[in-house]
């Protein structure tokens, strides 16, 4: 029957993935659309200045430097913008006065390239800066020389004025680092919390069918979680070495931690659906609603946990709920005489103190709530 099933079924899992991936991109879409948006129009207006300001034709480095200073992602730090726009303009200038003394050619590119990033990294410890630096100053050595306007240094104030623009639309647009973070913390959390109500559902109804479905959701997810830890990584950073988010940091470091619990209690979901799946399928009934019913109070405590992490709030509440999960998983309670579905229950233990430890529960207390085995 299985077997019979298995296109039908196949195409049903590639919707679900598709499905999932369709709704992490338009995620994406919504977090970058206003920063995208600023970077364009600032390389709109550093083209500008270029063409009608300076009086040169082509000015192409002046919305490359601003559009790859801003990027599109709303976690722009100060810092970041100035190291990535000194980076274009030092390479840039260095490239240009190079080429106009020594030419263009494969040992012209190696010495251009070593200069730039020793003087980068000279001036400064980012990497960003070093890295900008050696690219653009290849850009110019790679260029024919037809392309340089506005004299020997025209490319140079092109990246300056790029620079400089990025620079002004960074400082007049201030972005609070906890927005986003948040945001993809929620989201992610939600996703944990949906899976977990699908494996619910499968349980109590013995439905392979939304057991399968839940494991497809589980993988699909993946790189949400991926997303959160790195901007909440990111924003940390940006905490630590500006002044104006530093009072921020606190927050930033505890959604670090909790990002890295959540990827945890994620796989541990993905491991209770496959037992879950395989118990369902099993040729030997088992008895799953009890388990059913106990995993559906933890997803709710994991929506409640998400709507948490999208206001900055503290979990207090959220702690309590899974506390009382925590202390109703007694696999020999829950199932007395089927070792298989104990199993079970006991993954359901790992998942709940993950969950705890994500919400800022202390890790001992949090495991103390379980009943003793």
């Amino acid at each position: 029957m299985r077997a019979a099933h298995a296109p039908g079924r196949a195409l049903h899992e590639l919707r679900l993935v598709v499905r999932a991936r369709w709704r992490q991109g338009v995620d994406r879409v919504r977090a970058a659309w206003f920063p995208l948006l600023q970077a364009s129009l600032a390389a709109a207006i550093a083209f500008a200045i270029g063409r009608y300001v300076l009086d040169h034709p082509y000015p192409f480095f002046a919305p490359v430097c601003a559009w790859i200073a801003l990027g599109f992602t709303a976690d722009r730090s100060l810092r970041r913008v100035a190291e990535i726009a000194v980076g274009v303009a030092i390479g840039v200038g260095l490239g240009d006065a190079l080429v106009h003394v020594i030419g263009a050619g494969p040992w012209q590119v190696a010495l251009v390239l070593f200069v730039a990033a020793t003087m980068a990294r000279l001036l400064d410890r980012g990497a960003l800066l070093t890295t900008q630096a050696g690219v653009q100053a290849m850009i110019i050595v790679g260029l024919p020389t037809i392309a340089a306007t506005g004299g020997p240094l025209g490319r140079w104030t092109d990246a300056l004025v790029g620079g400089a623009v990025a620079f002004l639309v960074a400082v007049l647009t201030p972005s609070d680092p906890r927005r986003h973070p948040r945001a993809l913390a929620s989201r992610a959390t939600h996703e944990v919390a949906a899976v977990l109500h699908e494996l619910a559902r499968a349980l109590t109804t013995q439905s392979s069918a939304d057991a399968e479905d839940a494991l497809v959701r589980a993988r699909a997810s993946q790189p949400r979680l991926d997303e959160w830890r790195e901007t909440a990584t990111n924003a940390r950073e940006l905490a630590r070495l500006s002044p104006a988010a530093r009072r921020h940091r606190g927050e930033l470091v505890r959604l670090v931690a909790s990002s890295v619990q959540l990827d945890r209690a994620m796989r541990n979901t993905r491991v209770m659906t496959r037992r879950g799946l395989a118990l369902l399928e099993s040729p030997t009934a088992h008895d799953l609603v009890a388990a059913g019913q106990r995993l559906e109070a933890t997803a709710a405590a994991a929506e409640d946990l998400a709507s948490a992490f999208g206001s900055g709030r503290d979990a207090a509440r959220v702690r309590e709920q899974l506390l009382h999960s925590a202390a109703a998983l007694d696999p020999f309670a829950i199932a007395p005489d089927d070792w298989q579905v104990q199993s079970l229950v006991l993954l359901h233990r790992s998942l709940v103190v993950d969950l705890l430890e994500a919400a800022g529960e202390d890790p001992a207390r949090a495991r103390a709530a379980l009943p003793p085995l």
